[in-house]
Parts: structure tokens; sequence; C-alpha cells
């Protein structure tokens, strides 16, 4: 089993709330989901629609063609029907006139009669479980968890009358699964709390904005101070302030919020400061597509922060990923002492997907504090010059007798002020140095596909799962193919990438940008130019139909 759903309409029309109750309904009985979002930025209006992709089999990805179609207006027939299967089903209200090959049904005269036309989609959404083989019983569980007492029974009958529009004599079992359902922008938040988060803050902005809710949410429960900012600008000085008394601190944004974090990410760099700032990518440049998706801050983000600097970049690459590499975030920038960014984008941030509960008992936090008893009054130095480059971090108020003094400006050991050219290199190699340690904590990327090869396709973050159903549904047709997805990208780690290069005849790069950003990187770094690459930036993310027929073109 593995159906692709599309639920479209206007903003504003209710496909959001019928998305949520199916996806969880789909989740309870055990199947695995992969639902995206496709959005305009606009409250009311516009073209909007969700797809939904649910199997009885690991699913990484959502396709282009459809098996069924829930219209919520004509413009949604118009775009998708091209996409349906054969043999597929579309259906809408009977308001919407033309396209015979539609199925029709009177969902808004029998919602106006249940007393609140906006049932309707529990109408739709039981046409959608009736089409598939599953009952309504876990469907009137979720509306009685989800919506307010007085819209539960109304919802209810619409649902059962919806479920009665349709025949359907191949019912499916309800298996028992423990796997979740969660968010890209979610899974970061929940890597935060487990990793020990106590601050956060942010300013809204499509489409990171999730996790500032996710963060304020679980605020009480985890006693994590949460302060939605006047802007970016104060959000990472705010968190740097946070880190320097002591916690671990967090903040988020889009590309163009990051943009106005370039001063305090230098300053995290002089200070040592350890933070996770999170960017959450969209089209660019400027306000470009706010509500869509793509990979084009990787040169950015590696280059952020006027001056020179040790940091970390790394590009997650599902949900999971987000969450586990979330965590291994913090302790890196405590460790090192560093600023360490995390990637994600629109694709990622709002798909909502099944997976395996994350393992919280595997994390251990560790603070890399000095100890106070180990200084004397007078004696602490802040910035004192190691072999490792690391200097021993205490924090104010619990230094004993010293003080723990920090400066913007170059600074001496004590954190004081001071001008020479001796005391500027020594700092500036002492900051350097820690980066040699890093490169031994470098993640290799995920491998997939087949080791009898003759093509490595490398991608980067949220590409992976579409480029693993691309080729492993290509290599069961014939080709050989390996793949490689990378989360760790600056520095990047190569020794997996040269060992499969040299025996690969072809080497393709994919990503979701117009200049090869990242097989850019690569051949600075490997100094090799890729056979091909495969772009897309029309702010939407690949289809695994489309990177396979791209694929094709090339093999």
């Amino acid at each position: 089993m593995d159906y692709n759903i599309l639920i479209g309409g206007a903003a504003g029309q209710g496909m959001d709330s019928v998305t949520n109750v199916l996806n969880k309904v789909l989740q309870r009985s055990g199947y695995h989901v992969y639902t995206t979002a496709d959005y305009l930025s606009r409250v009311r209006g516009g073209h909007n629609f969700f797809q939904i992709r649910f199997a009885d089999h690991e699913i990484h990805s959502h396709r282009r063609d459809l098996d069924l179609i829930f219209a919520f207006n004509e413009e949604t027939l118009e775009k998708h029907l091209p996409r349906l299967k054969e043999g597929g089903l579309s259906f809408s209200d009977s308001s919407i006139k033309g396209y015979p090959d539609t199925k029709k049904f009177d969902f808004v005269d029998k919602a106006k009669d249940l007393g609140n036309q906006r049932v309707f989609t529990s109408m739709g959404l039981a046409v959608i479980l009736r089409y598939v083989g599953l009952d309504t019983k876990i469907a009137e569980e979720v509306i009685r968890e989800s919506l307010r007492e007085d819209l539960v029974d109304m919802n209810i009958e619409a649902l059962r009358f919806g479920y009665d529009l349709m025949d359907n004599d191949s019912p499916v079992t309800h298996t028992e699964s423990s796997r979740i359902l969660i968010d890209g922008n979610q899974a970061i938040g929940l890597g935060a709390v487990a990793a020990g988060c106590k601050f956060y803050c942010g300013y809204p902005m499509t489409p990171s904005s999730g996790i500032l809710g996710f963060m304020e949410a679980a605020s009480k429960d985890f006693e994590i101070a949460v302060d939605q900012v006047e802007d970016e600008v104060a959000a990472l000085n705010m968190a740097l302030g946070a880190s320097y008394a002591g916690v671990r601190a967090m903040t988020a944004s889009s590309g163009g919020g990051f943009a106005l974090m370039q001063e305090a990410m230098s300053l995290a760099g002089i200070l040592e400061s350890p933070i996770v700032v999170v960017d959450v990518q969209r089209p660019g440049p400027a306000t470009g597509l706010p509500t869509y998706t793509e990979q084009a801050d990787l040169r950015f983000l590696i280059h952020s922060g006027h001056g020179e600097f040790p940091k970390k970049v790394i590009a997650v690459r599902n949900a999971e990923d987000a969450f586990y590499q979330t965590v291994r975030a913090f302790d890196l920038a405590e460790k090192y002492q560093i600023p360490v960014i995390l990637m994600s984008d629109q694709y990622l941030a709002d798909s909502n997907v099944t997976t395996e509960p994350f393992d919280m008992k595997s994390i251990e936090i560790n603070r890399y504090l000095a100890d106070p008893k180990d200084y004397a009054a007078g004696t602490y130095q802040r910035y004192d010059i190691t072999e490792s480059g690391l200097s021993p971090r205490l924090l104010p108020g619990r230094a004993g007798e010293n003080l723990v003094i920090v400066d913007s400006d170059e600074h001496n050991e004590m954190g004081r002020i001071e001008e020479s050219a001796e005391n500027r290199q020594k700092m500036v190699d002492k900051r350097y140095r820690k980066a040699l340690p890093m490169t031994e904590e470098l993640e290799e990327p995920w491998e997939m596909g087949t080791d009898d090869f003759d093509t490595l396709v490398v991608c980067w973050g949220s590409t992976y799962g579409v480029v693993k159903e691309a080729i492993e549904e290509l290599n069961e047709e014939g080709k050989k193919i390996k793949a490689l997805a990378f989360a760790d990208v600056f520095p990047l780690p190569l020794e997996t990438f040269k060992k499969y290069h040299e025996k690969a005849k072809n080497y393709v790069v994919v990503e979701q940008n117009h200049d090869g950003q990242f097989e850019g990187l690569i051949r600075q770094e490997a100094l090799v130019k890729a056979d091909h690459l495969i772009t897309k930036y029309d702010g939407r993310s690949f289809y695994v139909e489309e990177l396979k027929e791209r694929l094709e073109e090339i093999l």
C-alpha cells in the first residue's frame, strides 16, 4: 500500500484542519506518513495545498503522481488533475462546476443542515477514509480530542454522513505502532529541550516560527525562558548574554533574519561564547518567496560574521536527524566554545512525518566547565593561551573570587582590551587551534545505494529523502548508483567521498539552488569538479519522479 493524496483550496478554507486530523488517523493506524505543505504568504485566498503520502512501508519523501484529490475549489482541479493517476479519484462539493470526471457531493448543503458550513471538511475526510479502506473510529477519537465540545457532535455526524457516500469492500486493518508524528521545526525544538536548552529567543519569521512556537509551548514544563524579541539583532545578542551567564541558549530565523545577526555572530566568535543558531532557509534575495524552500544560504552561513573565527555548520537531513543534530550542536558549541549553525529549510520544517521515538536515554549533557576551586583569587584568565586553544570557562557569579571578563575588542588572556600586534596574533592563533580537534569529530555522510556502482550521487540536507527513494528505484531498474548525503558541511568531511569518487565513472551533485553551492564547496576542498549538476530553485522541492527523470537523462 502506498497512497498519495492532495487536499487543495484557498487559504482559510480549513484544509490544514482536515490534514491534521488525517495525519493523526494515519499515524495511529500504524502507517508511515509523509505530509508536505505548499502555501502562499497570505492569510486568505490564493492557492494552497497539502500532500499526504502514507504507506505500509518506510517512506522518505513526497511524490508527484496522485491517487486522490480533495478539491476545495476549482483552481485545485485545474492545477492538479493532470497529476492524477489513471484510476485515481478526484472529488469536490457539487457547487464546483465542470470537470465531469470529478465526483461531486452535496457537502456544503448538508453541512448547513447540520448548523455549520465548515463541517463539510469532515465529510471530505470521511470520503478519503472510505476510499483507502479505513473506518471512522480513530477519526472520531481525534475529533473529540481536537475540537471544542460544541463542535464535536456535528463533525462526527458529518464524518459518518460522508463515509456513507462511498463504497469500499476492501477494508484495511489497523496495526499498533510506536512511531511519533513530528515536523522538522518541532524536531529541532525537541532536540533543544533534550540538550538542556534553558533560554530561547527569536523574532517570528517564516518558516522558522514553528521553533519559537514549540519552545514557548515547552517552556513551563521544562523551565525554559522564552522571549519573542523586537528583531533578530536583539535575538542573537540576548542569546549570547544568556550563554555568558551560564545557560545553554539558542535562537532561530530565516535568511533575512540571519542577515541581521551578522555583527552578533562575529561577537560570538571573539567572545568564544557557545551558541546554537538555526537558519530555516527560504528563497531569497530579500523577501524572496517567504513560504517556500531553497538551499541557497550555504556560502552565506559559512562566511557569516565579519573577520575570521572558527564555526561549525550542520545541514539536517530529516526530522530524526534534526533532533539528534540539535543535541550534537549544543554539545559541540560548548566543547569548542564556538557558534554552531544548524541549516534546515521550509520543506523539512513544514513536513509532518512519522518516525521512531527518539532515544532520550542516549543523550548525555556535558557542560565542559572549569572548576572554580582550581583558581586562587585573581588568577583566572578567561582567554588563557593553551596548547589546544580551548581556554577554561567559568560562569560569572560562580567563579569563586575571580571575575569572568569578556570583551568585543581584541583582548588579552584576562579578557582586557589589548591592541598589540603580538597579542593579536596570539589570540587569532589560539582561536583557530580549537578548529583542529573539531575535524576529528566530523560525521561522514550517510551512504545509500549499491557498492557495485558506476555513478556517485552527492546531496546534502533535506534532499536526502528524495535522493534515497530515486536511486533505490533506479537501482531496482538495473542502474548502478551510490549516493552520499552530507550533514556536516563546514568543516567538510571528505574521507568517504574521496574513496567512492575514485571508483565512480559519473559524479553527480543534487541541490536546491542556482549556483551549485555545495558542489563548489567540494570542488574547493577536494579539487574535483562534478560531471553533472542537478539543481532546482523554483521554491519547490524535488519530486521523486522528477529527480529520477533528470538522473535518467544523465545516465
